[in-house]
């Protein structure tokens, strides 16, 4: 990456389409590439109006921007780091975007605190952790009725209990939209196998 594109990300789709946002520097922080949030939001089908969204490890928000830039009701940006969650909301303010909360929390935390219920929740935490595996049992009563889940990561977390409803292959980035199988779609599966 040049040295005049380090620390900012370029808006794909939808009302702030094309918008540049910078973000601080940090090794931790590696945006999701332009190829990959397109084939998601893609998958998502462009239009998010009504939906309430989870950004649950923010960065530098390019998840959760492209998600307000497509219509989404609302979205809510987690960020444990002060410097990147001081970005964030700089950010926010700078697209003048009003269905964006930014929250100051550890991603554990938040969930664990949380009574919102999300039909989108976006999840690319840092890959050199277990965080993934972490937190999918823990968004489950976060999730409302058909509710979709991105995961983001260097390799597949166990996913028993959720349904792989598309995937791709970026380089080393693994991605994926999925769902979580309901009870009796389990129930189902268990007494045909």
């Amino acid at each position: 990456m040049s040295a005049q594109h380090k620390n900012q990300v370029r808006i794909i789709g939808g009302q702030f389409r094309r918008r540049i946002l910078k973000f601080p520097d940090s090794l931790a922080l590696r945006p999701t590439p332009d190829r990959v949030r397109e084939t998601v939001f893609n998958w998502l089908g462009q239009d998010l109006t009504g939906q309430d969204c989870l950004d649950l490890f923010a960065g530098s928000g390019a998840l959760g921007f492209e998600a307000a830039s497509r219509n989404a009701k609302k979205v809510v940006m987690v960020e444990m780091a002060k410097p990147v969650h001081a970005a964030l909301k700089a950010n926010t303010e700078l697209l003048k975007a009003g269905n964006v909360e930014i929250v100051l929390s550890d991603a554990e935390r938040f969930l664990e605190r949380s009574s919102q219920k999300f039909d989108l929740v976006l999840l690319d935490p840092p890959y050199a952790s277990s965080l993934l595996e972490k937190v999918l049992p823990q968004l489950i009563p976060l999730l409302n009725d058909d509710a979709r889940v991105y995961i983001e990561c260097a390799q597949w977390p166990d996913l028993t209990g959720w349904e792989v409803l598309r995937e791709g292959r970026a380089g080393t980035v693994l991605f994926a939209l999925i769902r979580r199988v309901s009870d009796d779609d389990q129930k189902i599966s268990s007494e045909t196998a």
